[in-house]
């Protein structure tokens, strides 16, 4: 008999390291049309409410002095989308920076837009919504 692997095929939480907590949990929120208390976020993290298994955990390292952010210039993760064009007018409406327009392969679509701290962040019409 084979002994368990200790490490699941399943990815729990993707971090986003960010400078200000607040700042990051508001351009999220609209972006997701999420309603959030400021007043109710703390350092150094916060776990953005989304759908599915995976959470998105915002971390300013608040209590890691020595900590340097760095920008991370190309998506690590994507946010689904059923509509391309439709997404990528509510981005431009929200004034938010788009760092690469729509590309096309087939059926799938994406764009990538920039959050507050140059993070790129991916928007897809490929995957499933669950």
């Amino acid at each position: 008999m084979e002994k368990a692997i200790p490490i699941k095929n399943q990815m729990n939480a993707v971090f986003v390291h960010v400078s200000s907590l607040k700042v990051s949990v508001k351009w999220y929120s609209e972006l997701l049309g999420l309603t959030v208390d400021l007043e109710k976020v703390k350092s150094p993290v916060f776990n953005v409410p989304v759908v599915g298994t995976t959470s998105l955990t915002l971390d300013d390292h608040t209590f890691d002095a020595d900590f340097k952010h760095f920008p991370i210039p190309s998506p690590i993760f994507n946010f689904y989308t059923p509509n391309i064009e439709e997404a990528y007018q509510y981005i431009k409406e929200k004034g938010y920076k788009v760092v690469r327009e729509i590309e096309w392969h087939y059926e799938m679509a994406w764009f990538n837009v920039e959050d507050p701290d140059g993070n790129v962040v991916m928007i897809c019409n490929a995957g499933n919504s669950k």
